[in-house]
This record gives structure tokens, C-alpha cells and sequence, in this order.
């Protein structure tokens, strides 16, 4: 294999050139200052876990987990979300505090992916948990915040998709009682948004045509308020009803924090069906076709650490917002360029010290003598002045 060129960098990993970096810090500021006035207090935790704990732990296929060795055969991984680290530390660090605890980050994340799938290896999550809470106003808190959250990022048209995976497991164990494999492929088939795939697996299966009736009826769940009402006709699972009865009543606190306009019941949706617990969502900006957030609830991650706790939160999808949303504008700072000559080296290094200090950026510049053409457009600069 030939070595890498130096300005080659590995498949699925990005520069970001100033102007990009001004544009994410934007983001980031705003996203987690509106976190912030909500109770959330930021939290960092390490690029690297081991993979025994917060590895395993992850919502992320192990495929896809980036694993490397240290000194003593150990095996790591770099993080490939932060809900699993942050669990680690709110069963640890944070097991003395008193329940619920709001938390906020900021990070970047890993995930492995095949090279031709032009996805990026590399990428940075803005986002909450909420530990301590199982109630419908803690889901709702939190879709409440992830529209507010991308409002902060500049997201002027979206929308929010909420299902529930209790839903869809009350049916398909009420449709397909003890036909695990089943369920798991029609699953899949709902996780992978192939509903094409999904109606012919359905009419594959060896059931009756009102069972096939309740099947196709699934993807006719998605709308309104009244959703809820036709899931209900649907199903008489315990788990179902009961699901969908929480789903009516963060619908409700929706409508009283003033927000259900951005938000439809879509029960096709079930979000990683072997993490999520129960209420789960994605938010789709106008300008994209894919979520630019997702969260739900996931009330057995925080048992495998020890502490027996339910949790609800989101992410932002802070690169997709970068790169595909208009809405954040950043203005260009120019530099005050101060010029001077050896002999008012002292009097212009102390005119940009007064001016850094004033919280505005300064250029200095030795040149020989007041009247030597600059050799950059005077253009990156907004303002010059000479001392000589």
C-alpha cells in the first residue's frame, strides 16, 4: 500500500476551515445557552471508554464501533454517542444527586461505516438527558426542547415525528404471539422506513386476513391528536393501550407549552427498537430529507451501571444543521490591522493591546517605513492604522 499524501485524511473524517468553525461554535453557543435556560448544566465526558462497559452499552451496532487496544490489551472504543457515557457518570460521579438531573453537551462522535456509504465517521451531537423521570411531562419536556433547541440552531421550518415502541410491541406480540422472528423483521422493516418491504412481509405471513388487516393498518398511524383514538381501535394489548394512552398525554403537555403545531403522531416509528423503552422522535428540517434530531426514552441503559433508573433525552444532528440548514448566519469578524515601524514598535503593539483589550481582534504588522504597500487586500481587514 502506497503512504499517504500529507494533505490525504482518512475516508469519513473532515477538516472544518474557519469560517465552518465560527458557523458550528454558533450553534453549539446557542443550542446549549437555550439548554441552559431550561435547568440543563453541561456535562464532558472522555473521547475514549472501555468497551466492556460503555461500549456494549451503546445504542450503536458493535460493527460500527471504532475499537483500539491500550498498552495493556485493554480494549477501548471512541465514543459513539454520549448517552451511554453520561449514564455511566450520573450511576457514578453523580449517584449522590438528588433525582431528576438535567444534563447538556456538546461532543464529537464516532461511528464506523462502510467507505462507500459516504457517511461521515466523524461527527458532533448537541443534546439532553433527563434522568429520573418516567412521567409523560418528562417526555414532553424534552420534545418541547429539541424544538426549541433547533429554533437556537437557525432551523426555521421542521417537523417532529413521535411514536412509541410500546405500541408497536403490545400489537405484534397481540398479532404474532410467540413468533419472535417475525416481529423482529417487520421491525426492521419499520426501522429502515421500507414500508414497501414491510407490505409484502406482512402478506407473506401465514395469518389471517384480519390479522393482515391490523398489520397494513400501522402505516395508516400517522397525523394528529386523533391517531391515538384509531391506534386504540386497533389494538387491545395491554401494552399497546397503555402506550398509547402516555403518547395522548405528552400530546397534551405538548399543546400546553404552545408547540404541538411542530409536532405529529407517527406510530410507524419505533427508533432502535433493542434501545428505546418507550417514547421516541426524529425532527426533519424542510431543507432535508433526513433528521436533523432524534431522542426518546430509555429506561434499562442506567441498570446496566447500577443505578435502576428511567431517562429520556435528544440529540441534534449539529454537522446536518452545518451543512444543510441556512439559518445561522455568522458574520465575518475583520481584523483591525495596526502597521508601524521599529522605531513605534512600542507605541503600535500598545495601541492593539488597548484595542484586544476593547474585545476587538488586531493584526499587527512590522513594516519599514508608512508608506509600504500592504501585501494582503486591504479588504481583510476593517480597519488600518499606522504608526511610524
Amino acid at each position: 500500500m502506497s503512504k499517504p499524501k500529507g494533505f490525504e485524511k482518512p475516508v469519513g473524517v473532515r477538516d472544518y476551515v474557519p469560517y465552518a468553525v465560527d458557523k458550528l461554535r454558533a450553534i453549539e453557543r446557542n443550542v446549549l445557552d437555550c439548554m441552559g435556560r431550561w435547568g440543563y448544566r453541561q456535562i464532558m465526558t472522555p473521547t475514549m471508554e472501555f468497551y466492556e462497559t460503555v461500549g456494549v452499552a451503546s445504542s450503536t451496532s458493535d460493527q460500527k464501533l471504532f475499537k483500539l487496544l491500550n498498552n495493556r490489551g485493554t480494549t477501548l472504543v471512541l465514543r459513539s454517542d454520549m448517552t451511554a457515557p453520561i449514564a455511566r457518570v450520573v450511576s457514578s460521579l453523580l449517584k449522590e444527586e438528588s433525582l431528576p438531573i438535567r444534563l447538556s453537551y456538546h461532543a464529537n462522535v464516532f461511528r464506523a461505516f462502510e467507505e462507500e456509504a459516504g457517511r461521515e465517521a466523524e461527527f458532533f451531537q448537541t443534546g439532553v438527558e433527563l434522568v429520573g423521570d418516567d412521567s409523560p411531562e418528562a417526555d414532553a419536556e424534552v420534545v418541547a426542547l429539541a424544538i426549541e433547541s433547533l429554533k437556537a440552531a437557525g432551523v426555521k421550518s421542521f417537523k417532529i415525528a413521535m411514536g412509541h415502541v410500546g405500541f408497536l410491541n403490545g400489537l405484534f406480540e397481540e398479532v404474532l404471539a410467540e413468533r419472535g422472528n417475525e416481529q423482529q423483521a417487520l421491525k426492521k422493516h419499520l426501522l429502515d422506513r421500507d414500508y414497501v418491504g414491510f407490505r409484502k412481509a406482512i402478506r407473506e405471513l401465514a395469518i389471517g386476513d384480519g390479522q393482515l388487516e391490523v398489520l397494513e393498518g400501522i402505516l395508516r398511524l400517522r397525523g394528529d391528536k386523533e391517531i391515538c383514538d384509531q391506534a386504540s381501535e386497533l389494538s387491545g394489548h395491554l401494552l399497546a393501550r397503555a402506550s398509547i394512552d402516555h403518547l395522548c398525554k405528552v400530546w397534551e403537555v405538548l399543546e400546553a407549552y404552545g408547540v404541538s403545531e411542530h409536532v405529529l403522531i407517527d406510530l410507524t416509528m419505533i427508533g432502535d427498537f433493542s434501545y428505546y423503552t418507550g417514547m421516541t422522535f426524529e425532527g426533519y428540517a424542510a431543507e432535508l430529507g433526513f433528521p436533523v434530531c432524534s431522542g426518546g426514552r430509555y429506561d434499562n441503559l442506567l441498570r446496566q451501571f447500577g443505578r435502576d433508573v428511567p431517562a429520556t433525552g435528544f440529540a441534534l444532528k449539529t454537522n446536518r444543521i452545518l451543512d444543510g440548514v441556512k439559518g445561522t448566519v455568522v458574520e465575518e469578524n475583520h481584523p483591525v490591522l495596526i502597521r508601524y515601524t521599529t522605531a513605534a514598535r512600542k507605541e503600535g503593539l500598545a495601541r492593539a493591546a488597548e484595542l484586544r483589550e476593547q474585545g476587538m481582534a488586531v493584526v499587527t504588522m512590522l513594516v519599514q517605513n508608512e508608506s509600504e504597500t500592504l501585501n494582503k487586500s486591504a479588504e481583510v481587514y476593517g480597519k488600518v492604522e499606522t504608526f511610524s
